[in-house]
C-alpha cells in the first residue's frame, strides 16, 4: 500500500497546476520587507519561493525595503532618525547613508542569496539608467507644507531595463532610491516603488509582504478579510477599520488596480513560503484586493 503522504504531495502539485498555467510568462512584482528580511529561516523561504516562480516560467521582480538596516547604520554613525507620518525625514547625511545601505549592503545581500540558491539575480536602484525618476515630495500636515528633506515622489519608471532582465533569465532586485532631473538622490517608500513598478510593467500581480496577517475586521474577534474590492477597501478606510501603516499599503494596491495591475495581495511575510501559499493554493493566506 502506498504512503498516503505521497498522494497528499501529488494533490498539492495538482492544485498548483492551474495557477502555474495561468501565470506562465506573467510578471509578478513582490515588495520584500519586514520580518522576512531579518529572520534567516523566513529570508531563505522567501528567496526559494521567488526562485521557484522563475523556474516555473513566471517573471518575478523584487523591490526591497531595508528600514531596520538603515536605522542601525544611522545609530552607529550617531545620526538621529526622525519620522513624520511613517516617512523618514531624510537630510543630506541620511540620504548618503541610505544610498550606502540600500544599494551597497541590503541589495547586494539579497542578490547574493538568490544567486547562491540557484537563481540569477541582478541588483538595481532607481539611479541605474534613470530607472526611477522622481521629484521632492511635498507633504501637507495640518494645512502646512512639511519639509521631509530628500524624500521622493515618483514621476516616472523607465521599465525597459527591468523588462529586458525579467523576460530573460534574470530576477531584478530593486533598491528604493530614485533621482531627480539634476541627479540628486531621494529616498522613496518601498511600497510606493513596488506599486509604481507593477503599474509600469503591467504586472499580473503585486504582492506586498508585511508583518501582519492581512486586512482584519475590528472588535474582539478579529478576522482576516480574504478578498476586498476597491470600493470595499475605500469604505473600510472611511470607517477606520483600516488604519495606521496599513493605509498606504492598501492605497498602493488600489492605485495599482486602477492603473492596470490585475491582482494585488497583502500577505504575512512571517509565514514560511507565504508567496507560494498565496499564489498556488485555493485558500491563500492574506488579503487579495481586486477590481470591483
Amino acid at each position: 500500500m502506498s504512503n498516503p503522504n505521497t498522494y497528499k504531495r501529488a494533490e498539492i502539485l495538482i492544485e498548483a497546476l492551474p495557477y502555474i498555467q495561468k501565470l506562465y510568462g506573467k510578471t509578478i512584482v513582490i515588495k520584500y520587507g519586514g520580518n522576512a528580511m531579518i529572520n534567516e529561516e523566513l529570508k531563505n523561504s522567501v528567496i526559494q519561493d521567488i526562485i521557484l516562480l522563475k523556474y516555473v516560467g513566471m517573471n518575478p521582480v523584487l523591490v526591497h525595503g531595508g528600514g531596520p538596516d538603515l536605522t542601525n547604520a544611522l545609530k552607529k554613525l550617531n545620526i538621529k532618525s526622525e519620522f513624520v507620518n511613517g516617512l523618514r525625514v531624510t537630510d543630506q547625511s541620511v540620504i548618503e547613508v541610505a544610498q550606502m545601505v540600500f544599494i551597497g549592503k541590503t541589495n547586494k545581500e539579497i542578490v547574493s542569496l538568490i544567486n547562491s540558491k540557484g537563481g540569477k539575480a541582478i541588483g538595481l536602484s532607481g539611479i541605474d539608467g534613470k530607472l526611477i525618476e522622481c521629484e521632492k515630495l511635498k507633504m501637507m500636515i495640518d494645512g502646512k507644507e512639511t519639509d521631509l528633506g530628500y524624500v521622493g515622489k515618483i514621476t516616472n519608471i523607465n521599465s525597459k531595463l527591468i523588462e529586458l532582465l525579467a523576460e530573460d533569465e534574470y530576477i531584478p532586485v530593486i533598491a528604493p532610491i530614485g533621482t531627480d532631473k539634476d541627479g540628486q538622490s531621494y529616498n522613496i517608500n518601498a511600497d510606493t516603488v513596488a506599486s509604481e513598478v507593477a503599474i509600469a510593467l503591467k504586472a499580473e500581480k503585486l504582492i506586498l509582504l508585511t508583518d501582519v496577517e492581512g486586512v482584519k475586521t475590528v472588535g474582539e474577534k478579529q478576522e482576516i478579510l480574504p478578498v476586498l474590492t476597491i470600493n470595499q477597501t475605500k469604505e473600510l478606510i472611511e470607517k477606520k477599520v483600516i488604519s495606521g501603516g496599513m493605509i498606504p499599503k492598501v492605497l498602493g494596491c488600489v492605485d495599482a488596480l486602477e492603473r492596470g495591475v490585475k491582482r494585488t495581495h497583502i500577505i504575512d511575510g512571517r509565514v514560511p513560503h507565504c508567496i507560494l501559499l498565496e499564489i498556488f493554493t485555493d485558500e491563500g493566506i492574506g488579503t487579495m484586493i481586486v477590481k470591483d
